[in-house]
Parts: structure tokens; C-alpha cells; sequence
């Protein structure tokens, strides 16, 4: 390679870099969402109950995502979604506890001390707690309506769920999850809803809700029809803000078209709050 090529080289790949640094976004990572006796407490609470932060730095009053990982409560790892970045919202990417570490309702807790964290905290980085979102994939998505929907995990944090600006979950269980339902000795295809079932806790008067899927054909078996049925009972019970989209063509693994109707109802929600 010559010189003169060489030296075009690194000018492209400077300016690329500093296009990159200049989008104006922060990363901080591996950040406690636990106070400090608790994590001092149980290695593994130290271990998984963390989270990425990834802010806007020349805004304020930003919108937040909390985001929880897939994996079957049992695998995963936290990730701040490319189809996010650059967006103009903050994502907080959590993780949390695994099965058979820990059985239910565990992961439910960490979740909810996740969103707890980010309500209390993000005005410090520049967001506004009020347009705090909770969604994720497949069991971050149950756990997103979990956090949303039962108003006890969240009262453990003296914060009332429907502080939650929206819940938009993607092709999470709205029955009991089936790892839960493994732990209580009962069969993958036997559907049931209890209190670790988002469906058990259908209200009026909970957040705006956003249920997305993949085609009913190419999903997970009854992922949709449950999510269907969830969105059916939601405005049964009077709930005047919950909508499903069924991705059509799309299996289970549906997130990157799903990113932009987040998106898309985020700026619905930040909207009509500011119109307010």
C-alpha cells in the first residue's frame, strides 16, 4: 500500500471515529441497581443485578427505555439494542437473576428494582422520570408486564406502576411463564394463569400497553393468540390504550422490525404529554 493511500486511509477512518464520538451519546456500564447492603449481601445479586446506561448528552428531558434481554429466564445478557441507538431516547439494558439459581418470583423483583432504579434516578442524567418505558423480548417482555401490570412489585419501591409511561412488550408471555411453570412441576404445554401471569393482573387503569408478535404462524406456539387475548381482555376490563400488532412473515425472533413501532409510540405518548 502506498503512502498517499495509506495517509486517505486514516483520514477516512479518523473522521469516521470522530463522526461516531460526535454523536453526542454517553455508555456507562455495570451499574448497580441494588443499593449497597443488598449487594453485598448475595454474590449473585452482585454479579446479575446490573444494567448498561446508554444517555443522550447534549439533551435533556429525554425519554428512557428499560429493556430487558430474552434468554427463558434461565440465559441472556443485558444489551443496548442497535435499532435504539442513536434515537434520541436513553436505553436502560438490565440484567437479572437466572433459573435454577433462583426460581420465581425473583426475577420479577429484579426487574422491578431495575425500573424502581431509573424512575428515581434518570433526572440525574438528564431524563425526564415521567417517560420512563419498560419493554423487552420474548421473557423480557413478560417481565416488562409483569413490572407493569401486578402493582405490587413496584409498591415494594413506594413507586405506583402506572408512573410507567408505557409498557411495550415484544412476544412476551401474557400467561404464566413456562419456566414458572416449570418450577411448580407443571407441563410446558399446560397453559396456566396465576399470579405470576401478566393476564391475572388485566386493569383499567394501568399504563398504555403496545403488545407486539411475530406472525401467528412462525411464532413460539400460542405466543400471539395469548398476546391476543391479553389485548382482548385489557379493553374488556375498560383498558382504552392497548393495541396489538402481529408482525406478519416474522417468527419468534421479531425484534428488529418491532424497534420502530417502540419508537413510533414513544413519540404517540411523549406527544400527547406534552399536549396535556
Amino acid at each position: 500500500m502506498n503512502s498517499s493511500l495509506s495517509l486517505i486511509l486514516f483520514f477516512v477512518c479518523f473522521a469516521i471515529t470522530a463522526f461516531s464520538e460526535d454523536k453526542g451519546y454517553h455508555l456507562k456500564k455495570n451499574v448497580p441497581y441494588y443499593d449497597e447492603a443488598t449487594n453485598q449481601s448475595d454474590p449473585y445479586i452482585r454479579e446479575r443485578g446490573v444494567f448498561d446506561i446508554y444517555y443522550p448528552s447534549d439533551t435533556d428531558g429525554f425519554a428512557t427505555v428499560v429493556w430487558f434481554h430474552g434468554g427463558g429466564l434461565t440465559r441472556g445478557d443485558k444489551e443496548i439494542p442497535e435499532g435504539l441507538k442513536e434515537k434520541g431516547v436513553c436505553i436502560v439494558a438490565a440484567n437479572y437473576r437466572f433459573h435454577p439459581k433462583v426460581t420465581a418470583p425473583k426475577y420479577i423483583e429484579d426487574a422491578a428494582a431495575a425500573v424502581a432504579w431509573t424512575i428515581n434516578n434518570i433526572a440525574d442524567y438528564g431524563g425526564d422520570p415521567s417517560l420512563v418505558f419498560v419493554s423487552g423480548h420474548s421473557a423480557g417482555g413478560y417481565l416488562a408486564s409483569m413490572v407493569g401490570l401486578d402493582k405490587q412489585w413496584l409498591g415494594a419501591h413506594d413507586i405506583d406502576s402506572n408512573k410507567i409511561a408505557g409498557l411495550i412488550p415484544f412476544s412476551g408471555h401474557t400467561i404464566t411463564h413456562f419456566t414458572v411453570r416449570s418450577e411448580m412441576g407443571i407441563e410446558p404445554l399446560q397453559p396456566v394463569i396465576n399470579e405470576f401471569a401478566p393476564l391475572y393482573h388485566v386493569r383499567s387503569d394501568a399504563p398504555p400497553l403496545l403488545l407486539i408478535t411475530g406472525d401467528r404462524d412462525f411464532e413460539i406456539l400460542g405466543r400471539y393468540e395469548e398476546n391476543a387475548y391479553m389485548a382482548r381482555m385489557m379493553k374488556g376490563a375498560g383498558h382504552s390504550d392497548t393495541r396489538l400488532f402481529e408482525l406478519q412473515g416474522y417468527g419468534h425472533g421479531m425484534k428488529e422490525p418491532a424497534y420502530p413501532l417502540l419508537l413510533k409510540e414513544i413519540q404517540r405518548i411523549v406527544k400527547a404529554k406534552a399536549a396535556e
